[in-house]
């Protein structure tokens, strides 16, 4: 196995040119256990730990530009306000070793469904930025996730950063683990409410091969909150909206039976999940005229 050490991110941009097959790591967290445990033994790793930006981000008008490599810690002590969701999400990750090393970037080039911080990039609806020696392109989060572990990238690509759309409401997360710490999500769920277009846009992880948004949950709400007038009223959803959304959400699901959990549960979970975080993102709405704020909690 050879090691690729570029010391600028144009050298590792050629690098990868060069050899399209190599592995890029930089936190390591998920690359360094699929290394230890043999499932991986790649020709070549690309190390990009000394490439500067990739720990950077910028906060503009409307989004944030998430460099890959911002380790989640640094996204839980200064994102809170602009990424409420993914700053929930990433409270979940593992430990705090892994949280000071890990970072989205890795997540996304990893795929995997039980990636923590995938829900969360739904439902804020993000762009994954790309960048190879042939130039730039911006990934709709909805388009990047191809298959299990599987990703839009091409090979001779990197993850620079994440463009993430700013808050303009407010956003949960919950997870189920089989402990409160250093777990695998059995499942997961992100919701974030968008009041300046009167929407509302989900992420389910570990329930499905891919990452995966629950479309018509999405849309059967949206239509129920504009009916209702919920939007300006700000009344109490009811029972019932939120009985609907919750099925659709676990109807989104296509999970299989693991070590974890089995398929049953993890329909059931993700349905409860739904109309918990719903009823949390909306209370936050209703108690804030539609002003955006983190609640907080976390299952």
């Amino acid at each position: 196995m050879d090691f690729l050490r570029p010391a600028s991110w144009e050298e590792a941009l050629a690098a990868k040119a060069e050899h399209p097959t190599a592995v890029p790591i930089a936190g390591g967290t998920d690359v360094m256990v699929e290394i230890n445990f043999d499932h991986r033994r790649p020709e070549y790793l690309l190390d990009l730990n000394r490439v500067g930006d990739l720990y950077e981000w910028e906060v503009g008008a409307d989004s944030v530009r998430l460099g890959a490599s911002v380790p989640y810690t640094r996204i839980m002590e200064n994102l809170r306000g602009e990424l409420p969701g993914l700053s929930l999400a990433s409270h979940t990750v593992a430990s705090p070793q892994i949280r000071n090393r890990g970072g989205v970037g890795g997540n996304l080039g990893t795929a995997s469904p039980a990636g923590d911080a995938h829900p969360a990039l739904l439902a804020a609806g993000a762009e994954v930025e790309a960048e190879s020696v042939r130039g730039t392109r911006l990934i709709p989060i909805d388009e990047f996730y191809t298959g299990v572990k599987r990703n839009a990238l091409a090979p001779d690509e990197l993850i620079r950063a994440v463009h993430i759309k700013k808050a303009d409401g407010p956003q949960q997360y919950s997870k189920v683990g089989t402990r409160n710490a250093m777990v695998i999500a059995v499942c997961a769920f992100g919701l974030a409410l968008h009041p300046a277009t009167r929407t509302v846009r989900t992420g389910i992880g570990s329930a499905a091969p891919t990452p995966v948004r629950a479309k018509a949950a999405e849309e059967f709400l949206n239509a129920a909150l504009d009916e209702g007038g919920f939007w300006d009223n700000g009344r109490i959803i009811t029972p019932s909206v939120a009985k609907q959304f919750a099925d659709l959400c676990s109807a989104a699901c296509n999970p299989i039976d693991d070590v974890r959990g089995t398929a049953s549960y993890r329909r059931h979970a993700v349905g409860i999940m739904a109309r918990r975080t719903l009823t949390w993102t909306w209370e936050s709405y209703r108690g804030t005229d539609g002003r955006s704020i983190e609640k907080g909690s976390v299952a």
